[in-house]
């Protein structure tokens, strides 16, 4: 008898030891895991438990700060509403965010796991694209840099640049009310903004 209240001892031991270890695995896999997001899959996470209703406090790396009702997220932009009643329609590269003021309960929510979905063509989609949807309807923009502002139509994007004619906000482009052509790096881009 005394051989099985040891076997019992030893088993429970060995029980707590597994657990202890598992628990270990799953803490370190969480951490790896956390130290892995990128600032996309928190904004994507925000935007799934925010959904659109909830402003975003965005401080974007030209100083100004934003409050943003974020609409989408695309590979490496988002798309945003601000103003008053969410009048400004606005494309912010990920690359221009600086940081984003969370409150304790919006942090956890960043650091939620985002269900596997299948692959939607929003997550495919650069800012690039956008820019040239922008450039085929000849709508109006007003575009932010880390060092001014314009306003104008986009003519051409390429690559890693967009062509903007510069001229009146508001007005249509003709050319001859066109002051200058702009060639912007989008690695300076701050926002577009629709204008029309």
């Amino acid at each position: 008898m005394r051989w099985d209240s040891l076997f019992d001892d030893l088993a429970g031991q060995l029980d707590d030891e597994l657990e202890a270890d598992d628990a270990g695995v799953r803490l370190e896999a969480e951490r790896l895991r956390r130290g892995r997001l990128t600032l996309r899959e928190r904004v994507l996470a925000l935007q799934a438990d925010l959904g659109t209703d909830e402003a975003l406090v965005v401080e974007l790396v030209d100083g100004s700060t934003w409050r943003l009702r974020v609409r989408s997220v695309g590979k490496d932009w988002l798309q945003a509403s601000a103003g008053v009643r969410d009048r400004q329609e606005l494309i912010v590269p990920l690359s221009a965010v600086a940081a984003v003021a969370l409150t304790e309960t919006q942090v956890d929510w960043s650091l939620d796991e985002v269900a596997p979905h299948e692959p939607r063509l929003l997550d495919r989609l650069t800012i690039s694209f956008l820019l040239r949807d922008l450039a085929r309807r000849r709508s109006n923009v007003l575009v932010r840099t880390r060092s001014g502002r314009w306003a104008g139509t986009i003519d051409r994007v390429g690559r890693d640049h967009l062509d903007l004619a510069v001229h009146e906000p508001g007005s249509v482009r003709r050319a001859r009310d066109v002051e200058q052509i702009r060639l912007i790096a989008f690695s300076e881009l701050v926002v577009v903004e629709r204008a029309d």
